[in-house]
């Protein structure tokens, strides 16, 4: 330990150092500078992400608890949080997922029962502009919030969080029922905040004669006096520590400033940490992974190799779907290698085990899969996705099912603060693979909305969305090997469909879809037409009657990724054809394919013989499945779009308006 006078000093150091380097957003801080003193974390020592988000980090600790139980590793997570997360929708999500009964009467007793999780609540009385008591709840006792989530009331407690003994006293108490599998449990843990929520925050809302009163009970004061009267130390040994600590944290600040000595973070270093971009077979290379019977001997396996793995037969007619490989099986295949090869694997959401999956994706699975690592969920997204990212962040792999992609809003925190920032904020030092499934499509007007260019925008998420039964199996291998979180996104429609451009079918061994890389379905010199999932096929069959009728050829061209995404391909076809749609069932307004469009053009301005068009979902809401042929772009859409504002057909009549003074109109109207 050179430099200091023993190991323990060093080790002071080493911690004072890291975090306030990381506070000053130095590359030598705990994450690299990227977290800042908000959200400065240390996994080494069991200190996993704090949060400026109130109460996200409660799905978290979840997904981490679930990661102990579901992989038989010792110990507790203590999800620490402030009085106000009491209000926050996550939090009530992590607590009802954390109780569920399932982990007691479905599950297995050798998984040892509930996640051993504790919610420890400092209650300091004030949160962002609000008091806990009358303002936040209605409760004058935070513990009683316990009383609603199970017939234990989550054994919560309040205590007094001033004195040291007492919150050791409680945390040793709930360790062994939690180690037990009896949780989870609550701690109201009572203290205060003397200084302002943030800099600016003046306390106007409390009164000088309460801060005074707070200031008289200084907790290392008292504490101190109790180790004296108790004669464990003494009055010097205390003022000598103060004084050691105020010398070494002076040095400490002085380097973690100095911006030679500690160089800052940079927007290349963050460049290099959004992704890991690695591959990872097993994240448990010890463990066999855990099946109710060989993947060879399930029922569902064995049906799909029965099945034909092209769309037509030998004489060019199409294949009944009873003896089609579909799309889902391709899916299918892919979830099912990982669970043998990956012990870490576990995946959860509504519907998950018992039905099959919402589309007959997991079907074959309940009889494959073990209980811990395939269960159902409620509906509680926010808890789903939290607790993937927490999973994932403890070390294992996790895939999650948000169902549709419009509840994706459900875990709008979850999906874009947390699940998508986490690797970066961490300087590298984090993975986070997880895997979030959803669907898309027009037959459920409810939950009909394409919001995979929304989050195409989330800096740190991958999104996949296949539009062939080979890429399905492919893609979602690839992702489940990977260790960045993805988004992958299914088009219902497509389930049932089969491979129609893979000259030998879907491959029947192990393969994956080159990331980021399009595919071109159709050649052609006159006219690129890029899709996203389903609105390729709707794009062929236009191109179909371009050639037919009008002597058109045009390329068209499966984006399959969204991020990443190489668009030399569509920039080297663009070259030659000097024109360009783009196709997909997004809203079309502030859509991910107009900036897609943009960024092409910009590049191929001097060769563009039209501007480039977009066609997208209409800028209003779907109301019933009768309306989809008007409300997303059809096979005349795309048609008359081409030749109202790309090339104009001769002796073509247009069946709909596409020309750019009605989309003028549209925008007048906000539609």
């Amino acid at each position: 330990a050179i430099g200091f006078d023993s190991a323990e000093e060093l080790a002071e150091n080493f911690v004072l150092f890291g975090l306030a380097a990381e506070a000053f957003g130095r590359r030598a801080g705990f994450n690299s500078g990227l977290a800042g003193s908000a959200r400065a974390f240390f996994p080494p020592f069991g200190s996993m992400p704090n949060n400026t988000q109130v109460g996200a980090q409660a799905p978290m600790a979840l997904g981490a608890a679930l990661f102990k139980r579901i992989n038989h590793r010792p110990g507790l997570v203590v999800a620490n949080l402030g009085d106000s997360a009491v209000a926050a929708g996550p939090v009530w999500e992590a607590v009802t997922v954390a109780a569920m009964e399932q982990y007691q009467s479905l599950w297995p007793p050798s998984a040892g029962g509930r996640p051993p999780l504790l919610f420890t609540f400092f209650n300091n009385f004030y949160g962002m502009g609000s008091q806990t008591s009358g303002e936040t709840t209605g409760l004058d006792v935070l513990a009683r919030f316990g009383a609603g989530v199970g017939s234990e009331a989550m054994h919560a407690e309040r205590i007094d969080g001033y004195n040291p003994l007492a919150v050791a006293n409680a945390l040793r108490r709930k360790r062994s029922l939690l180690e037990d599998g009896s949780g989870p449990a609550l701690l109201d843990i009572v203290t205060y905040r003397l200084s302002g929520h943030w800099p600016a925050d003046d306390s106007s809302y409390r009164s000088e004669a309460e801060l005074e009163a707070w200031q008289a009970v200084d907790p290392i004061g008292s504490y101190s006096d109790l180790l004296i009267r108790h004669a464990i130390t003494t009055q010097a040994a205390i003022d000598d520590v103060r004084q050691r600590l105020r010398e070494r944290l002076a040095k400490v600040v002085r380097r973690a400033v100095d911006d030679e000595a500690s160089p800052r973070a940079d927007q290349h270093l963050i460049e290099t940490v959004t992704f890991a971009h690695q591959r990872v077979d097993s994240l448990d290379l010890q463990r066999k992974p855990d099946l109710l019977q060989p993947l060879n001997d399930n029922s569902r396996v064995k049906a799909i190799a029965g099945k034909r793995r092209q769309a037509l037969d030998e004489d060019g007619q199409p294949v009944s779907k009873l003896k089609l490989y579909q799309l889902r099986d391709g899916l299918f295949e892919a979830i099912a290698h990982r669970f043998s090869a990956d012990p870490t694997l576990a995946a959860w959401g509504p519907e998950n085990r018992d039905w099959g999956g919402a589309f007959a994706v997991y079907r074959g699975l309940t009889e494959l899969v073990p209980y811990p690592r395939l269960f159902n969920l409620p509906v509680a997204e926010a808890a789903a996705v939290g607790a993937g990212a927490g999973y994932a962040m403890a070390g294992g792999r996790a895939l999650v099912e948000v169902m549709y992609a419009d509840l994706m809003g459900r875990a709008g925190d979850e999906l874009m603060n947390q699940v998508a920032s986490w690797r970066a904020l961490s300087g590298g030092h984090l993975s986070v693979p997880l895997v979030i499934r959803c669907t898309v499509g027009q037959q459920w007007s409810g939950h009909a909305a394409d919001w995979s260019g929304l989050a195409a925008r989330v800096p740190g998420l991958k999104i996949y969305y296949p539009a062939t039964p080979t890429d399905a199996k492919g893609m979602l291998n690839l992702a489940l090997a990977g260790s960045d979180p993805v988004l992958f996104v299914e088009a219902q429609e497509l389930y049932d469909r089969g491979e129609e451009f893979e000259p030998g079918g879907v491959p029947i061994g192990y393969y994956e879809t080159p990331e980021g890389e399009p595919a071109v379905r159709r050649e052609g010199s006159d006219l690129t037409i890029v899709t996203v999932g389903p609105a390729l096929y709707r794009a062929l069959a236009a191109a179909d009657q371009l050639q037919e009728h009008h002597q058109v050829a045009a390329e068209v061209i499966d984006l399959r990724y969204l991020n990443p995404i190489n668009l030399e391909p569509i920039i080297a076809s663009v070259r030659q054809t000097g024109r360009l749609v783009l196709v997909g069932d997004e809203n079309e307004r502030g859509s991910y394919l107009h900036n897609l469009a943009t960024t092409v053009a910009e590049v191929n301005f001097d060769v563009l013989d039209a501007a480039p068009v977009v066609l997208g979902a209409r800028h209003h809401i779907i109301a019933t499945p009768d309306i989809a042929p008007d409300h997303f772009p059809q096979v005349s859409t795309i048609i008359d779009a081409i030749h109202q504002r790309v090339l104009p057909l001769d002796g073509y009549q247009a069946v709909s308006e596409q020309s750019a003074e009605e989309q003028s109109r549209r925008f007048l109207h906000g539609w």
